[in-house]
């Protein structure tokens, strides 16, 4: 139950949150995945099902263990040292989201924005990582293996690492149109992850 809870309170803090307060503080909608076919369009629908996904798994253990052997554990992994790794992993990834996203202010979306101008953030955790707040999500997600090693959570694992790689490059392709040799010049000084 207690990480049911904690994956609603994470959600509600890193998309609902963060969304309406910007949207409360500009007029600007940051969930930006488009409903056409192209690659962003269906790499939004990807992020989708894997949040429904997680969801059900961490469902199905908080309210209906008794299927929980449907979801294929992985019974050797089940060790209190991993859970307590997986738990401080879920932890950091909150505050690292939250802190990338604070840095980010008005420029933080969800997707690639076409329509509204956004500044080029590059200082703070954003000096270190281009990709601070993918790097989070990377990181709650292996933590989430971790409390909950089973086929489902290891498959959410491999979706996102797809999904958040290829949201990446086609935000690089966007950025470096949108910023030219300023964005030119950040990718030679900072690393993609760290």
């Amino acid at each position: 139950m207690i990480l049911f809870i904690y994956l609603i309170i994470y959600f509600l803090f890193v998309f609902v949150i963060r969304s309406f307060l910007l949207w409360k503080r500009t007029g600007v909608n940051p969930l930006t995945f488009n409903k056409t076919d192209d690659a962003h369009g269906f790499n939004g629908k990807v992020f989708t099902v894997i949040t429904f996904l997680e969801l059900i798994v961490v469902g199905i253990y908080a309210f209906k263990n008794n299927w929980y052997d449907y979801l294929l554990p992985f019974w050797y992994l089940e060790h209190p040292i991993l859970i307590k790794i997986g738990w401080g992993l879920l932890i950091l990834s909150l505050i690292l989201v939250w802190i990338a996203q604070s840095q980010m202010s008005n420029s933080w979306r969800i997707g690639i924005d076409e329509k509204n101008k956004a500044k080029l953030v590059t200082s703070g955790m954003f000096s270190i990582s281009r990709n601070p707040i993918f790097l989070g999500i990377m990181i709650a997600n292996i933590g989430l293996f971790l409390v909950l090693p089973n086929a489902f959570t290891l498959l959410i694992v491999s979706l996102s690492t797809i999904s958040i790689n290829t949201q990446i490059r086609l935000e690089e392709e966007f950025l470096k149109r949108e910023f030219g040799a300023e964005y030119e010049d950040y990718l030679k000084k900072v690393r993609r992850w760290i």
